[in-house]
């Protein structure tokens, strides 16, 4: 056992709640996170991070630095990139209110991978093209897909009872 150390705040015992254990990630945190284990927290910032530093680079350099006239379609998928990146910030901090748009990112990536590349790449049409890239990254789907707490996003946006 060990002796009390009156100069820390604990008196030198170190309480076994505080200390640190890789299982602990992978237990529900009722008390700030609504059941939502830890782990699904720390993926989720990572998410947002991720996001807010490729978007942000990517989507604000394309629009600040674009010349000449814009074409409707494509100026509306940058300046939405855009938008992700800057509420990618509020995911950082508060990942569980953000899950909306994790959701966004996991059904649009999602039906882009089955209605546009796989059919070129059954055909062996999407080597070497544009499309060839965007599924690459698109394949990265599987990070939100696992990141996402699938029981407490359905618990609270899908089967909640409570009037919007």
């Amino acid at each position: 056992m060990q002796s009390p150390n009156p100069s820390t705040p604990t008196g030198g015992v170190i309480r076994p709640s505080s200390r640190f254990s890789l299982f602990n990630i992978f237990k529900r945190d009722y008390e700030r996170y609504d059941g939502v284990p830890l782990i699904n927290i720390y993926l989720l910032r990572l998410l947002f991070t991720l996001m807010f530093l490729f978007l942000t680079y990517d989507s604000w350099a394309h629009i600040l630095h674009h010349t000449g006239p814009w074409d409707p379609a494509n100026s509306a998928a940058w300046f939405m990139w855009g938008s992700c990146s800057v509420i990618a910030v509020i995911g950082i901090r508060r990942p569980l209110r953000m899950l909306p748009i994790v959701l966004f990112e996991i059904v649009y990536k999602t039906a882009w991978l089955i209605v546009i590349a796989l059919p070129l790449y059954q055909r062996n049409e999407l080597t070497g093209t544009p499309a060839e890239g965007m599924a690459d990254n698109f394949m990265l789907v599987i990070l939100p897909i696992v990141a996402m707490p699938w029981r407490y996003f359905f618990r609270t946006y899908i089967v909640d009872k409570r009037p919007a």
